[in-house]
C-alpha cells in the first residue's frame, strides 16, 4: 500500500482526466490508507474539475463548493466554513459527531502530537518468507486419468437406476442393427431372376417384405431413440445434481484457485453435463445400433465364407481404431479448450458487472483486446483438432474403396474355385457396405465423443475428490451447550494459494465467554483471516484453535457454524425478498419472528415504508438498496439465529455517520439481549470498538498489545501510536 500513491499518481497522470469523479474512494479504508490515497487525490486535482461523494467529511474539508443531500433533496449548500456556521445546520451536525471522539482522545495526547518518521508512516513489511511448495501439492486436488472405457462403465453404472428402459432402447438397437443386415442379405434375393410370371410375383413380393421391414425398423428406431433419451436426461440431471453437492462439500481454498473460478465451473455444469448427455443419451443408441450392425454383418460374412468375415471384421475393426487414437488425441485438446472457454466466461462475467467502470476509464479497446486474445487462444486450438478432424474423414473415404477392392478380389478367387455362388457377391458387397457406412457414422460422432469424455472426466474428478474440509460432514463431535470460549494457541496459517505469505505467526488469543472483543490492525495484518479460521473456511497450518476447550477439527462442521453469526463489509444478499433473505437457510420460520430481527437491526421502519413490505424483491446482491440498508438485513439475518458468537468484520467502515449510528445501536441491542453472547469486532473506527472489553493490536500476524481502551491509551504504545498517525479513528 505505500506504494499507491505513486501508482495512484501514475494512473491519473496517464488518462489526463479533465474531469475527476471520487465516489466514496476512502469508504472502506483505514486512516493510514485514506491519507495516502487522499494525498494521491489531492495531488492531481489541479486543473480539473473535481466531484467528490464522501462519507467521511474530513476527506472534503477544502472542497470550493459542498452539497448536502437528504432523501434525495438538496438541503444545504456552500462551503466548509460557511455551513459549520449554519444554526443547527445537517453538515455542522454530522461532522462534529464525526470529530467529537477524535477531539476527546486526543486531549490527553498533545504533548506527543510531533511529526512522524517516513518509517512510522509506511505499512509494516513481512520480513520472513517461506517456500511451501509441499502445501500447494497437498491442497492441489489430484485428478487422475480416466480411460475412455472405464468412463464409458461409470457411466453405465451411474444410470444402473434406468436400466430396465436402457435394456429396451439396447433390445431396439439390436432389432434396427439385426434388420439393415437382413436389408443387404433381401436386396441381393431380391435381383435373382426368375421366368416368367414368376418375377413379377417375385418383385411384388421381395417389395412387401421391404415395406415391412422398413416399419419394423421405424417402431425399433422410435423405441431406441425414446428409451436412451429418458435414461441421458435422467443421467443429466444426477450429473449436475451430484456435481453441485460435491462443489457444495469442497473447502474455500478449493475455489481460490483460477481453474475453479465461477466462469470455469459454471461452463462445466452448462456445456460438459450436456456432452455427458450426449454421450449417455441417444448416442449411445447410435453406437449401439451400429455394434449391432455389424456384429451382424461380421456374421453373414462368415456364413459365406470366413475369409469374407475375416476382411469385414478386420476392416471394421481398423475404422474403431482410428476412431479410438483420434479421441485419445483430442480429448486434451478439448479440455484445453475448455478451461480457456471458462477464463474467457469469467472474464466477460467480470466485465459485464462492471460495466460503469470499463466505460468511464476508456477501456473498451483493452478489454475487446484480452477477450480476442481468449478467443484466438480457442481458435488455434481448435484448428489443431479441426486438422486431426481431416485426417480422419479422409482416411474414412478412402478405406471404403480399399475394402470394397479387397471383397471384389476375395470373392473373385473364391467364386473362381467354386466355394460361393454367384448370386451370393450382391449379398456380400451389401452388408459390406451396410457396415462400413456404420462404422463412418461413429467416426462423424467422434469430435462430440471425444468432448463428452472430457465432461465425464472432469465430472468424475469433482465426484471423486476428497474435500480437506468437508462442508457435508455429518461427522464430528457436536457442540453442545457451548459458552463461547475461545483460544488460539501457536496459530501458524498460510493461504494455500499464496504459499510464500506467512498470514499469521505464533498467533495467541485467549477469549471468555461474554466478552465484546476489537481486533485492530494495519490491513494485511490477519485479522480478517482469524475469523476465517474460526468459521473454519480454512485450518491452520499449525497450531490448535479450541471452543470451550475442544479442538476445532474435532467439531461436527455445522454444529461449530451454527454457533457464529457472521456480518462482513459487504453483505451478501439474494435476489429473494427481504423476509426470505432474513430468514435464508431456516425452516418453519414465523413471520413474527422475522419482524422481531428486523426491529431489532433498526430496519424494520424502512420496510414497512416500502408498498410490498417484506415481500419486496431486492434484486441481484441486493443492488435495489443502499449499503446501510443491505448490512442492517444481513444483521438481521444473524440476530433471528440467535448465535452464541457475533463477527463483525469491518461492518460500518463503509457506512455514513447516519447508517453507522444505527448500525452500532443495532449491534449493541444484540449484546445486551444475551449478555453471555461473544463478540468479536474487526474495525479501524474508534467509535465501534472503544467500548470493548479488550482490544487486540494486530501487527504482522501477532498480537503485540492488548488491553482496554483507556490503558491502550496510557501505556502509549502501538495502540496509541496508530492514534496519533490517525490510523483508528
Amino acid at each position: 500500500m505505500e506504494n499507491f500513491l505513486t501508482n495512484c499518481s501514475k494512473i491519473l497522470s496517464y488518462y489526463n482526466y479533465t474531469d475527476l469523479q471520487d465516489y466514496e474512494a476512502t469508504s472502506a479504508l483505514d486512516n493510514a490508507n485514506e491519507r495516502i490515497v487522499q494525498e494521491a487525490l489531492d495531488r492531481n486535482r489541479k486543473d480539473r474539475t473535481t466531484i467528490i461523494i464522501a462519507h467521511r467529511l474530513n476527506t472534503i474539508k477544502n472542497a470550493d463548493y459542498i452539497y448536502v443531500l437528504e432523501n434525495g433533496v438538496l438541503i444545504e449548500e456552500g462551503t466548509h466554513e460557511n455551513l459549520m456556521v449554519v444554526p443547527e445546520g445537517r453538515y455542522q451536525a454530522m461532522f462534529k459527531r464525526q470529530e467529537i471522539e477524535r477531539i476527546s482522545d486526543n486531549m490527553d495526547d498533545t504533548p506527543y502530537m510531533q511529526k512522524v518518521t517516513e518509517e512510522e508512516n509506511l505499512a509494516y513489511e513481512y520480513s520472513h518468507r517461506l517456500s511451501m511448495s509441499e502445501m500447494v501439492a497437498e491442497h492441489k486436488a489430484v485428478e487422475k486419468p480416466f480411460s475412455q472405457i472405464s468412463v464409458f462403465l461409470r457411466l453405465l453404472t451411474m444410470n444402473r437406476p434406468e436400466w430396465i428402459i436402457i435394456l429396451i432402447g439396447c433390445i431396439g438397437c439390436i432389432f434396427v442393427g439385426g434388420s439393415q443386415s437382413l436389408f443387404g442379405f433381401l436386396l441381393a434375393r431380391a435381383f435373382k431372376y426368375y421366368p416368367g410370371a414368376k418375377q413379377r410375383s417375385h418383385v411384388l413380393n421381395a417389395s412387401l417384405i421391404f415395406l415391412l421391414v422398413g416399419v419394423f425398423i421405424l417402431i425399433a428406431r422410435l423405441v431406441q431413440y425414446t428409451a436412451f433419451a429418458i435414461s441421458g436426461s435422467k443421467l443429466t440431471q444426477r450429473f449436475r445434481s451430484q456435481a453441485f453437492e460435491c462443489l457444495l462439500r469442497q473447502e474455500v481454498a478449493y475455489f481460490d484457485r483460477i481453474e475453479h473460478s465461477s466462469g470455469v465451473i459454471s461452463a462445466h455444469l452448462s456445456s460438459g453435463a450436456i456432452a455427458v448427455q450426449e454421450l449417455a443419451g441417444t448416442r449411445s443408441g447410435v453406437i449401439c445400433e451400429i455394434i449391432a450392425l455389424m456384429l451382424f454383418g461380421i456374421a453373414l460374412g462368415s456364413s459365406l465364407h470366413w475369409q469374407i468375415g475375416l476382411i469385414i471384421a478386420a476392416s471394421l475393426c481398423t475404422f474403431l481404431i482410428i476412431i479410438y487414437t483420434k479421441c485419445r488425441i483430442v480429448a486434451p485438446l478439448n479440455e484445453q479448450i475448455d478451461s480457456i472457454a471458462g477464463q474467457s466466461s469469467m472474464f466477460a462475467i467480470e466485465v459485464v458487472q462492471n460495466l460503469r467502470t470499463v466505460k468511464h476509464l476508456l477501456v473498451e479497446k483493452e478489454v475487446l483486446r484480452k477477450y480476442t486474445g481468449f478467443v484466438k487462444q480457442i481458435s488455434i486450438l481448435f484448428r489443431k483438432s479441426l486438422i486431426i478432424s481431416t485426417i480422419e474423414f479422409s482416411i474414412y473415404w478412402a478405406f471404403d474403396l480399399y475394402v470394397l477392392a479387397f471383397l471384389y478380389l476375395c470373392t473373385f478367387n473364391l467364386l473362381k474355385n467354386h466355394e460361393i455362388f454367384a448370386n451370393n457377391i450382391m449379398m456380400v458387397l451389401s452388408v459390406a457396405i451396410f457396415s462400413t457406412q456404420a462404422s463412418k457414422v461413429i467416426g462423424f460422432m467422434s469430435n462430440r465423443l471425444a468432448a463428452s469424455f472430457s465432461g465425464a472426466e472432469y465430472f468424475f474428478n469433482i465426484f471423486d475428490r476428497k474435500p480437506y474440509i468437508d462442508n457435508g460432514s455429518t461427522e464430528g463431535q457436536l457442540l453442545v451447550d457451548f459458552h463461547g470460549n475461545i483460544s488460539f494457541d501457536q496459530v501458524k496459517f498460510i493461504y494455500p494459494n499464496r504459499p510464500t505469505s506467512i498470514i499469521l505467526k505464533g498467533f495467541q488469543l485467549n477469549i471468555r465467554s461474554g466478552q465484546t472483543v476489537a481486533l485492530v490492525g494495519l490491513s494485511g495484518s490477519g485479522k480478517s483471516t482469524i475469523i476465517q479460521l474460526l468459521e473454519r473456511f480454512y485450518d491452520a497450518t499449525k497450531g490448535n484453535i479450541f471452543l470451550d476447550g475442544i479442538d476445532i477439527r474435532q467439531l461436527n462442521i455445522h454444529s461449530l457454524r451454527s454457533h457464529f453469526g457472521l456480518v462482513t463489509q459487504e453483505p451478501v444478499l439474494f435476489d429473494l425478498t427481504i423476509a426470505e433473505n432474513i430468514a435464508y437457510g431456516l425452516e418453519h420460520v414465523q413471520m413474527d419472528e422475522i419482524i422481531s430481527a428486523a426491529k431489532r437491526a433498526n430496519i424494520h421502519q424502512f420496510i414497512e415504508q416500502l408498498s410490498e413490505g417484506y415481500e419486496t424483491r431486492i434484486g441481484e446482491y441486493g443492488r435495489f438498496l443502499s449499503g446501510g440498508e443491505k448490512q442492517r438485513i444481513a444483521i438481521a439475518r444473524i440476530l433471528i439465529r440467535r448465535p452464541k458468537v457475533f463477527l463483525f468484520d469491518e461492518v460500518t467502515s463503509a457506512m455514513d455517520s447516519y447508517n453507522e449510528k444505527i448500525i452500532q445501536e443495532a449491534l449493541e441491542e444484540a449484546r445486551i439481549e444475551d449478555p453471555s453472547r461473544t463478540s468479536i469486532i474487526i474495525a479501524h473506527r474508534l467509535s465501534t470498538i472503544r467500548s470493548c472489553d479488550v482490544i487486540y493490536v494486530v501487527d504482522e500476524g501477532r498480537i503485540i498489545e492488548s488491553g482496554t481502551h483507556t490503558e491502550l491509551i496510557e501505556r502509549d504504545g502501538a495502540y496509541s501510536k496508530m492514534l496519533r498517525q490517525n490510523v483508528v479513528l
